[in-house]
Parts: C-alpha cells; structure tokens; sequence
C-alpha cells in the first residue's frame, strides 16, 4: 500500500465527517490553510511507531506551519483494546520528551468503542476514522480555539446525537465510501 492509498481515504473522512458534519468546529480552518500534516507510519512494531510518533512531535517543535499531525498506523494497533492500551505510552513519551501540556493525543480508530456502548452503537464514530491514527494537537492552539468558541462543552453531546441520528447503518456506508477508488473531492 503506498502513502497516497493510505491518505486518501483518512482526508474524505475529514473533509466528508468531522468537517462536513461539523464534529469539530476547528478542523476545517487548518484544513484550508494546509495545516494539517498527514504522516502514513509504516511501523510494524511498538517500538517503530514510537519512533514515528518522536518524529512527528520533534516536527511539530521545528515547524510553527504544521498546525496538527494525524499519525495515521495502518499496519499497527488494528485491534483497539491493544490500540488503547498503547495510548498510554504514548502519553509516556509525551512526559519523556518534556511535552505533556504542549501537546495532546487526541485518539481515532476503526473499531472505536467508548465505554458502555456496543460496537454498532453510532456514537463510537464520534471517535472513529479509516485506519488507527493519532492526533498530535497543540494544547495553546486548541485552548484559543475553545475560549473563543460558545459552549464548546456541548460539542460532544452533539456530536453524539447527530451520529444516533444518522445511524450505524448509514455511517458505515460513510466509511466504505471512503476506501473508493475514484476520488469525490
């Protein structure tokens, strides 16, 4: 699989879910202004995606025109009970590296499941993208976003009710739309 098979489906997501349907009110800003720095990890260990991860917040240190990163792991973490295990040492790293409070980890996956829900409730795909993937977020780029943005802690809960409004049925075609060979931007 090259790069580009793995990014394309990762940016209709984007563009089609958490823009299209609002899911976060600060996505689409850095997606126009070409922010957003889509870095496909061939990483086939822990160990290699740690390395990767290093890597993608070294970059975000060097370069103040990357706004955000998604780490997207196509080849790692499939299962998301492991997935979610290995979100705490990537927080570990963070507190390595001196960053924990710079940056966050925002996480996404396929099988996304938040507790006390079944895997076909629709509400999992507040949190769930192509391919495992993790988002490096600057923690001062999205406390202005918050502070200038009206009841952001109502977000969630709609995004909850929108995705039960649509459906597990309708929201997997979603996704399987993504994987298309023909490009829909």
């Amino acid at each position: 699989m090259n790069e580009q098979d793995v990014i394309t489906p990762v940016k209709k997501w984007l563009e089609q879910l958490v823009i299209g349907l609002n899911l976060c009110p600060f996505a689409k800003q850095e997606f126009i202004k070409n922010r957003i720095h889509f870095y496909p990890s061939k990483a086939t260990t822990i160990e290699s995606l740690l390395v990767d991860l290093q890597q993608e917040l070294e970059r975000l240190n060097a370069d103040n025109t990357i706004e955000t990163t998604l780490l997207i792991h196509p080849n790692m973490l499939t299962d998301f009970y492991d997935y979610n295990d290995f979100l705490d040492i990537a927080d570990g790293l963070l507190i390595d590296m001196e960053l924990d409070g710079i940056y966050q980890i925002a996480s996404f996956h396929p099988n996304y499941q938040f507790a006390d829900t079944e895997p076909d409730d629709a509400e999992n795909y507040t949190n769930r993208s192509p391919y495992p993937l993790l988002h490096l977020i600057r923690e001062n780029s999205l406390e202005q976003a918050v502070s200038n943005y009206p009841n952001p802690e109502l977000i969630p809960e709609r995004n909850i009710k929108l995705m039960k409004k649509m459906g597990h049925t309708k929201l997997q075609s979603l996704f399987t739309s993504y994987f298309d060979n023909e490009d829909k931007r």
